[in-house]
């Protein structure tokens, strides 16, 4: 046996199922031999989006994706797909290739390990082929313990040499034991004291809260103190089943919400990082006391700020054991569940700004509301980072079981690749909602998804332009044609690439497109023209500092 097929006997242990990136000298011969042992290898077309859909594999499942390159310029390609995951704590494992031990003037040298550390990665290197399982163990626990991707760099010919040892491979799961974090019975009784004393509290959910599932004792827990639900970007429409849920907190929150969370005297996090966005920089909750659940240590909020009362918890066993603790106090309270609330919450998510609508392309906002109508609520919604991203964020609210916004490190072209990771991790169906910009700069892996045959619909909210760009441009007066970019017909491309696609320049068309595609789902690409009359709302409050 080669240490390279060590290597992937050792992968496979780990429970691999799927890889994602390119082949290379670097890596060819370990891929080659993971694909021997059933694990499925998805060749892509740049090895950075090879790292977005091991990404988006990961933030799904919650478990490590794996990504590859081979040495040297495979590597560097990853620069941006690394910190995006390092921003989304996602565990990723990267195996890439490394140069020769033996040969210093190997065209494609370089020190991995600072460009890991550049990227905001950790770094593991196989120093001697006798460490190959060592370093694959290694590379898993810091991917897991550590929540963010591991670059695991080997030499090509240390892969080449031969692997001696016999014994069975021991994966890194043999060296922790996950378990339940239970909150500490002082702190819980600070934070139902702090609740007990509120009159508005508001509970925001996030990721934590999702993957913990706690979603039944977040609802018990809210009727009995009488709280408006909100949520994360991350857990967008999460527990909207609640009549008395305002949507997402923060940036993407509809004015009515606003002004409800603003009253807030106490907000609970439950496995939520309560950052800047979700707390609109403090201004939503600037009165409010915070109680905050996490099975972290401890966790710093927007603008380095400690919670009230930090109740280190799974985020199920946290919120049941307030409940309890509250429910033995006798506490109940009405707080924000009256029905003058409750009507405040109805379509409190409309825009209802007029603008005129540029000839040839559609309203997005009534574009997203009929995609959301249209697409039933068991398909997957995902969504990018670009100015067009505020519009499907805030008007597309069916409760769905996959929902991914794309914000991590505020740069486009991450989320189509993490579309393909979700949806080959889920075997389901799923559409992704994306700006043409970042659409264009991974056009190439469309034909990846058709290769595949991923039942993914990549919906393009396409301006023809830098959408920031252009309104950035716009408020200060300045020329937006510099901005302006524009693009060939994508439904024809995708029907080139071998999968489906159409234009979309009415809301009919539109609707015709989408149907086809949910009574037959596949690889498919919609066009969609949209006006650029119409800003988000989040960038018209930026910008403009109101809402019409």
């Amino acid at each position: 046996m080669k240490v390279f097929q060590r290597l992937a006997h050792a992968f496979k242990m780990e429970g691999v199922t799927a890889t994602f990136g390119m082949m290379g000298d670097g890596n060819m011969f370990w891929l080659h031999e993971l694909h021997k042992l059933g694990v499925k290898v998805h060749e892509v077309r740049h090895e950075g989006a090879g790292l977005g859909m091991a990404d988006g594999w990961a933030r799904i499942t919650n478990t490590p994706g794996v990504a590859t390159a081979t040495c040297g310029p495979g590597v560097t390609q990853l620069a941006t797909a690394l910190v995006t995951a390092a921003r989304a704590s996602t565990p990723v494992v990267v195996f890439c290739g490394e140069f020769p031990t033996n040969d210093d003037e190997y065209v494609q040298r370089m020190d991995q390990s600072l460009f890991a550390t550049a990227c905001e990665a950790g770094f593991v290197r196989m120093a001697t082929p006798e460490s190959a399982d060592e370093a694959v163990r290694k590379a898993f626990y810091l991917a897991k313990t550590e929540s963010r991707p591991i670059m695991l760099s080997v030499p090509m010919d240390l892969q080449q040499m031969d692997w001696e040892d016999d014994d069975a491979y021991v994966p890194s799961s043999s060296l922790f034991t996950p378990g339940v974090v239970h909150p500490d019975s002082a702190v819980l009784e600070r934070a139902a004291d702090i609740i007990a004393t509120s009159r508005k509290p508001v509970i925001v959910v996030g990721r934590g809260a999702r993957w913990a599932d706690a979603g039944d004792a977040v609802l018990q827990l809210g009727e009995r103190i009488g709280a408006l639900i909100a949520t994360s970007l991350l857990a967008k429409t999460y527990l909207s089943e609640s009549e008395y849920h305002a949507g997402i907190s923060g940036t993407y929150a509809s004015h009515g919400a606003i002004k409800l969370l603003q009253n807030a005297d106490c907000l609970i996090g439950v496995g939520a990082s309560l950052n800047r966005y979700t707390t609109e920089h403090g201004y939503l909750y600037a009165n409010a006391r915070y109680v905050q659940i996490d099975k972290k240590p401890h966790v710093i909020m927007s603008g380095v700020r400690a919670a009230d009362c930090y109740l280190q918890a799974d985020a199920k066993i946290g919120v049941e054991a307030l409940e309890r603790v509250l429910a033995g106090r006798k506490f109940r309270s009405t707080g924000y569940r009256t029905p003058e609330v409750k009507e405040q919450l109805v379509r409190h998510y409309d825009d209802r700004t007029e603008f005129p609508i540029d000839p040839g392309t559609v309203d997005p906002r009534k574009a997203c509301m009929l995609l959301d109508e249209i697409v039933p609520s068991h398909i997957g919604l995902l969504s990018g980072s670009g100015m067009a991203s505020g519009i499907s964020n805030m008007m597309m609210v069916k409760r769905r079981d996959l929902m991914q916004g794309g914000h991590f490190f505020g740069c486009i072209g991450q989320m189509m690749p993490a579309a393909m990771g979700a949806v080959v991790a889920t075997g389901k169906p799923a559409m992704l909602l994306e700006g043409d910009a970042s659409v264009m700069m991974h056009l190439a892996e469309f034909e990846t998804a058709v290769r595949y045959n991923l039942p993914l619909l990549v919906v393009v909210m396409n301006n023809e332009a830098l959408g920031a760009e252009y309104y950035k441009l716009e408020v200060k007066n300045m020329d937006v044609k510099t901005s302006m970019i524009t693009t060939p017909d994508l439904g024809k491309l995708a029907v080139d690439m071998g999968g489906k696609g159409a234009i979309a320049r009415t809301l009919s068309d539109l609707a015709k497109a989408a149907k086809e595609w949910v009574e037959n789902p596949g690889p498919m690409m919609i066009d969609m023209r949209i006006s650029r009359t119409v800003m988000s709302i989040p960038y018209r409050r930026v910008h403009y500092g109101r809402e019409d």
